[in-house]
């Protein structure tokens, strides 16, 4: 017997301004995340590296969404105003794929930021059916806000490094990240 899914409804969408629902409404879901509560025990957990990767990511997310609340920019956001803002005439299709997103979260992530007047649609000097993406003149100058507020936040998260600590860890997470896939 086959199961049936009731498509009638429409999927509800998020106001692209709106902040994320998964962080409560002050944007950090109703406190923060603690990665290693006393009392628990945590198994195999401790000794996993991409356990530990996401705990140090949680709480990174948490002050950068702090940090940039004014703004409204999230990490995708961020990044989708710095890849526009270095790489002119950049398309829709390849800030998808530079990102590595879907194409259709690459055109919730362009219309959350047109929505802001930060981004626009150029047509395309090389292809007459595609658009070039840009910033804005309010794109250029929040980014310049945001950028600096992202290196302090930067800075803040990695003040218990030293710099040569701070080289290494970098060097060491694009050893977890290859451009190729890992072999078994």
């Amino acid at each position: 017997m086959a199961v049936t899914r009731n498509t009638s409804k429409a999927r509800k969408t998020r106001e692209p301004l709106a902040p994320d629902p998964a962080l409560g409404e002050g944007g950090d879901g109703g406190g923060h995340f603690n990665p290693h509560l006393p009392d628990v025990d945590y198994g195999v957990l401790d000794t996993l590296t991409g356990y530990a990767i996401r705990r140090a990511q949680i709480r990174i997310y948490e002050d950068f969404v702090r940090s940039l609340a004014a703004w409204q920019i999230t990490p995708p956001r961020f990044s989708a105003l710095q890849i526009i803002a270095r790489n002119p005439g950049v398309r829709l299709t390849d800030l998808a794929r530079i990102l590595g997103i879907a194409r259709s979260g690459a055109v919730m992530l362009f219309d959350a930021l047109e929505a802001m007047q930060l981004v626009a649609r150029e047509p395309s000097p090389t292809d007459r059916r595609a658009y070039a993406l840009a910033l804005t003149a309010t794109g250029r100058q929040t980014l310049a806000a945001v950028t600096e507020a992202v290196c302090d936040h930067d800075a803040r998260i990695g003040a218990q490094l030293s710099e040569a600590e701070r080289q290494t860890l970098l060097r060491l997470l694009d050893k977890l990240a290859p451009g190729e896939p890992w072999q078994s």
